[in-house]
């Protein structure tokens, strides 16, 4: 394969893109009514720089964005929001897709594939997602887009309190985008919001794949934007956010004017989407920092801000130290205030260096350079400090415990290839982060794939790649690389000079062919040949920023603020001069080093799902493509060997072992039985995943396509391991979720079978126990009944044996007079009804409830009364029921005074009476005798003594 051109011919790219193409090429390229509909580049014959970037452009054309490229998904950024594309339906049915391959391409489906493979425990089982391209190419977007993916389906649960967590967490993943985007991107010439530090963001799953945490490793801030900033680039978005959208009591407790300008906010005219303060406070409430702390916070940016205008002049004498400009002093104690700090100590930790002589120690005056080195790196070490404590704060908020959560996904987003009019020591380490993830991807899958497929014994040709083990080398390697050498002079307590590094430089690499010099440059610089593009870095104030000297007077005077955040953040921080001297000393590249190496380790040991982001152009516009551009980026990535590899190879290699514990119960619930076990146990384990596949295959009408260890376009058998194509895992997996549904499906009938037997063997025993205990009640109740009966037929029988005894005694001297003729009765009397009374010659009239209508043609009766009142006796007259015919008995008293009394039997008739309260408490006593009155409502008694 051809060397990748030169980034600074980029623009004189005049390629030959249609040059020499051979007659298949043409043919493929004539149809381009169809060339959008290649989803999967592996489809394109043949596949060539050409073919793969006229599909592109097709797609682009066409507004399709995402493209599979084998085990890679080509994302072309569209520079334009794209709503419809990243909707919550989408999510939902990518999620819900049985087979998220046959859909079309989308980075969802990376992130559902990563899903799955944690959910189907497919050893490795953590899995990471490593989104690269150039700066500019969408993948702080890709990422962001991801992180909202795994957030929306793996934060679902049926009970209540784990759902509220899940909702939490969910939210503080989401919340802390914005807070690490306003913090740590900025706009610079290629990227509106480039990121300026790298990111690894592990999401963390329990056992039920649920989303119970998250984590957050940073890696090299640019801290060095704050003090500084290229032509035509911006600092920090935090700090236009502030200064565009403060309400006017913060630009007043910030001491900032409208209209105020800032030496370290250029471009602040220039307005970006990203400058949207009120998104970054509320993700600040969400994650949990406090009002007061958000107050700290801001204080201490503005404070930077102010410190940025801060200027010194020189003195007229050398031995004095520099003085502040006029109108430098009301900046100077503006940003004392808010940070905290006393003015005067402030302005000589700036202005005075202390040296250690021995046990002794000597004030020195700075130099005007030095006192602005000096604020400068007051301002950088604030910031950088400021970045860690809100990282901490973010992954204690997010962070679970490592008890709760077992498998993890990653998300790695780091600064994309750099490439400036000056290149200095940033641009190295972040073009190095980018040479290790490309050969992270070229060992992972380009060489070690084609090697295993060698030496596992599959008939295979080598597709050759461009290996960039050559340009790591050159930076990182062992004994003698530019890091080696960079650090070596880091450490020796001497001025550095760019010109001697330059030399040495020269004289320890130049066998290295990925190095390079220009000559005739008056600038001391190297160039260093990387895979997306040669860079030229300038060597001045390379080693000065790789020792990165933090003088301890500042960190003594901020331990010292009455701010409580800065104090809290600058507590635990020591003097890195005094614990690490001479060869100890930690430099940038070293630190840079270890962590990117750390990162490494997590990626070997997962299991990685590239996507290649795409910058269409160099100017941002939107729908705007390029083909110099793109073809740079497609042959630097190496896209093109990849297709040819996915398309030839077989991207899933299982161990025999791992492939007869998953898929051996296929062979068992066969109908085409084995004839021995499959148990991987002893014998020839390759002759059971033989006999295995040999089964599968025939069952699907495939076993043409596999016969011994000839290799197949589906499944190879090698030496140690099964090489699978997408299509045979998919068939496999979907036989085994059928093979698990219907033992499902059967231990569920058996356990319906059990619990309805259960269920029907309860209710029977409960209808026994119920009929049991129901007759049991019956008959307590009926024996009660008689006992109770009993006892009221035995009171009843004593009582009507008193009430006999007591009528037989009040009725001796009672006579029954039986008269054959009656005097005739007065008409009205006749018709109102009366009792005739022995004693008395005239019937006593009695009309009343409930007697009345029946005593209305009743006939005069003489009885014996026994009368003690007249309730009483009217009482007795309403409820008689005397079965007797006109003008036969005459009532008589044996009471010597007239009138009504209670009667306790009726003579000859042994009627025996009993009234202890009368229930006619309204009686009418003085009727209107010509009121002919009726019913049972009115009681009349009419009496004449």
């Amino acid at each position: 394969m051809n060397s990748v051109n030169g980034r600074g011919n980029r623009n004189g790219v005049g390629t030959s893109l249609n040059d020499s193409l051979d007659e298949d090429v043409r043919l493929f390229l004539t149809d381009e009514d169809h060339l959008h509909t290649y989803d999967d580049l592996t489809k394109v014959n043949p596949v060539t720089p050409s073919t793969v970037l006229k599909c592109l452009q097709a797609r682009y054309t066409a507004k399709v964005f995402y493209t599979h490229a084998g085990c890679t998904l080509v994302a072309l950024n569209p520079f334009q929001p794209i709503p419809y594309l990243y909707s919550l339906d989408v999510m939902r049915e990518y999620h819900c897709t049985p087979q998220p391959q046959e859909s079309k391409p989308h980075i969802f489906i990376v992130a559902e594939e990563a899903y799955r493979n944690v959910k189907g425990q497919l050893e490795p089982v953590n899995q990471s997602l490593v989104v690269s391209g150039e700066s500019g190419a969408g993948k702080t977007w890709t990422s962001r887009c991801l992180m909202k993916y795994y957030a929306t389906v793996a934060a679902s649960s049926s009970v209540a309190k784990s759902q509220n967590t899940v909702e939490r967490i969910e939210r503080r993943v989401l919340d802390s985008n914005p807070i690490m985007e306003a913090f740590g991107n900025a706009c610079t010439l290629r990227n509106n919001n480039s990121s300026r530090f790298g990111k690894y963001i592990q999401l963390q799953l329990d056992r039920c794949h649920l989303l119970v945490g998250g984590s957050v490793q940073t890696y090299l801030l640019e801290k060095t934007r704050v003090a500084f900033q290229p032509n035509g680039e911006r600092n920090f978005h935090i700090f236009y956010q502030m200064t565009k959208k403060a309400t006017s009591e913060q630009r007043k407790e910030w001491k900032m004017h409208n209209g105020q300008v800032f030496a370290w906010l250029p471009n602040a005219d220039k307005t970006l989407e990203e400058d949207c303060f009120e998104e970054t406070l509320e993700a600040m409430g969400h994650l949990g920092i406090s009002t007061e702390q958000q107050r700290d916070i801001f204080r201490i940016l503005a404070g930077i801000l102010h410190l940025g205008n801060v200027k010194f002049s020189s003195p007229s004498d050398d031995s004095q130290s520099c003085d502040l400009e006029e109108q430098s002093k009301d900046y100077f104690q503006n940003a004392a205030e808010l940070l905290g700090v006393t003015a005067a100590e402030l302005e000589t930790c700036l202005k005075v260096r202390t040296l250690k002589a021995g046990r002794q120690s000597v004030l020195k005056p700075c130099s005007l350079t030095e006192c602005t080195v000096r604020r400068d790196c007051l301002a950088k070490v604030i910031y950088a400090e400021l970045f860690e404590w809100l990282v901490t704060f973010i992954n204690n908020s997010m962070c679970t415990s490592s008890s709760i959560w077992s498998n993890f996904i990653g998300v790695l987003d780091v600064y994309g290839f750099e490439c400036f009019q000056m290149n200095n020591l940033e641009q190295l380490c972040i073009n190095y982060a980018n040479e290790k993830l490309q050969q992270h991807f070229v060992s992972h899958y380009l060489k070690a794939q084609q090697e295993e497929y060698v030496s596992e014994g599959l008939e295979w040709s080598f597709v050759k790649y461009q290996d960039n083990q050559g340009c790591l080398d050159l930076i990182e390697g062992s004994p003698l690389s530019v890091f080696s050498l960079l650090n070596e002079e880091s450490r020796l307590n001497r001025a550095s000079d760019s010109q001697m590094f330059r030399v040495r430089l020269e004289n320890e690499l130049s066998e290295n062919g990925s190095i390079s010099w220009d000559r005739f440059s008056k600038e001391p610089h190297f160039t260093v040949a990387h895979y997306a593009g040669k860079v030229n870095y300038q060597i001045q104030g390379m080693v000065e920023k790789n020792k990165d000297p933090v003088p301890p007077e500042l960190i003594d005077i901020l331990q010292k603020s009455n701010s409580s955040l800065l104090h809290y953040i600058f507590a635990e921080v020591e003097d890195e001069q005094q614990t690490t001297k001479g060869l100890n000393k930690v430099t940038v590249v070293s630190k840079f080093k270890n962590s990117l190496e750390s990162l490494m380790r997590i990626l070997h040991s997962t299991t990685p799902h590239y996507t290649r982001c795409i910058k269409p152009n160099q100017d941002c516009k939107p729908l705007t493509f390029k083909k110099e551009e793109v073809i740079m980026q497609l042959e630097a990535c190496g896209i093109v060997e990849t297709i040819h590899i996915s398309a030839a190879g077989f991207p899933v290699r299982i161990p025999f072992e791992s492939f007869i514990l998953r898929y051996s119960l296929l062979s068992r619930h066969s109908k085409l039985k084995p004839t021995q076990t499959l148990d991987g146990a002893g014998g020839n384990i390759k002759e059971d995943v033989e006999r295995l596949l040999h089964v599968i295959l025939e069952q699907d009408g495939l076993l043409h396509q596999f016969r011994g260890h000839k290799q197949t376009t589906l499944v190879h058998c090698g030496k140690t391991k099964v090489f699978l194509t997408q299509s045979m895992l998919d068939l496999l997996e979907d036989r085994r979720r059928r093979v698990l549904s219907q033992c499902a499906f059967a231990i569920q009938c058996c356990w319906l079978r059990y619990q309805r037997r259960k269920r029907i063997t309860k209710q029977q025993s409960a209808t026994l126990i119920q009929a049991v205990v129901r007759s049991w009640l019956v008959r307590s109740r009926v024996r009660q009944w008689n006992r109770a009966a009993a006892v009221i037929q035995r009171t009843w029988w004593k009582w009507r044996d008193l009430l006999k005894s007591l009528a037989d005694s009040e009725l001796d001297d009672a006579q029954d007079v039986v008269t054959e003729q009656l005097p005739e009765l007065n008409p009205l009397i006749r018709d109102r009804g009366s009792v005739q009374l022995s004693s008395i010659p005239e019937p006593v009239t009695v009309r009343g409830w409930p007697m009345g209508l029946a005593l209305a043609s009743a006939p005069s009766i003489t009885v014996s009364l026994t009368a003690t009142g007249f309730h009483k006796m009217v009482s007795l007259v309403a409820s008689l029921r005397l079965p007797s015919r006109r003008g036969q008995y005459k009532v008589e008293t044996n009471q010597c005074t007239e009138g009504l009394a209670s009667i306790r039997a009726q003579p000859k008739g042994s009627t025996k009476l009993h009234y202890q309260k009368s229930p006619l408490l309204y009686a009418d006593r003085h009727p209107d005798l010509q009121t002919d009155m009726t019913g049972f409502n009115e009681i009349l008694l009419e009496k004449t003594l």
